[in-house]
């Protein structure tokens, strides 16, 4: 029997991709996320979760999909990444799957003449194929943390 890593998966665009359960904090249900100004495009805006305000980046606009708006079914897969924590949206998530190793290929085998990018790996599970995220590749390339806050300048008030 091979080695089975845990996976949580979820699906962006029609297609199914999966990331470490290890890096997964929590899930939850698209509710308000709070623009930020100057942000990277991809960054939608923060959450506020379980006291702490998070980054939201939409994971279609990150791989140049087009946005979509949430449904029911969107959900924030909390991440906790190169103590980093960042909230990626995606279209829908609901399974919990171990994939035993030798299910898995490398991106370099699968997909001949591109560089990997974002994902690591091809999970063949059933008659579904499922991309392997290498989260903080998709956190790495393009900065997702937030401006530093405005720094608030004294009133000038009049003098008399």
């Amino acid at each position: 029997m091979s080695a089975s890593a845990t996976y949580i998966l979820f699906e962006l665009a029609g297609s199914a991709y999966g990331v470490r359960s290890e890096n997964v904090q929590h899930i939850e249900m698209l509710e308000h996320i709070t623009p930020v100004p100057n942000t990277v495009p991809a960054v939608d805006g923060v959450v506020f979760s379980r006291g702490q305000v998070v980054p939201a980046l939409n994971l279609r606009a990150r791989f140049g999909l087009p946005r979509i708006e949430a449904t029911p079914s969107t959900r924030l897969i909390f991440l906790k990444v190169e103590s980093r924590i960042v909230a990626l949206i995606v279209d829908a998530a609901r399974e919990f799957r171990a994939i035993p190793a030798d299910a898995i290929r490398p991106i370099e085998q699968t997909l001949h003449g591109i560089e990997g990018n974002y994902v690591q790996g091809v999970a063949t599970l059933k008659d579904r194929l499922v991309l392997l995220l290498d989260v903080a590749a998709v956190l790495r390339t393009e900065e997702t943390t937030l401006p530093a806050a405005p720094v608030a300048e004294p009133a000038l008030l009049p003098t008399a």
